[in-house]
């Protein structure tokens, strides 16, 4: 059976990213997104972020609370067991894949948490010879 696992949300930060390291040196970042349904001015749905890597030190070093934000990514569920009354917890969350940054601009910011680099400009043509064979 064939499965698809992707989201595609804008919405606007609720509180400034939290930036930490894995032991291992690896960078991520989590947020929370707030997301306005357009059908309905009532419902907000509020999505956990997680984002890894250079993306995730951009998101720390350019977004806060507030910031309108595109998260490109998918679905993940992390499931423990609780420590104190021994249940099963569940959390859904998103972990992303690209962030764009849709605010103004701020001073030395990417427009983007992407890694790309821009494209490069073309190469300059040849000479034509002039010189008759």
């Amino acid at each position: 059976m064939a499965s698809f696992n992707k989201l595609v949300l804008v919405g606007n930060l609720t509180g400034d990213p939290e930036l930490r390291y894995t032991p291992q040196g690896k960078a991520v970042a989590s947020f929370r997104l707030a997301v306005n349904d357009p059908y309905d001015e009532n419902e907000t749905v509020f999505i956990e972020i997680e984002v890894w890597e250079k993306r995730a030190e951009n998101c720390a070093k350019y977004l806060k609370k507030g910031s309108p934000a595109l998260v490109e990514g998918r679905l993940r569920m992390n499931t423990w067991e609780d420590k104190t009354t021994k249940e099963k917890r569940s959390k859904l969350f998103c972990t992303a894949i690209d962030v764009q940054f849709l605010g103004r601009k701020p001073e030395g910011a990417d427009s983007g948490a992407s890694e790309e680099p821009p494209p490069a400009p073309p190469a300059p043509a040849a000479p034509k010879s002039t010189r008759k064979r």
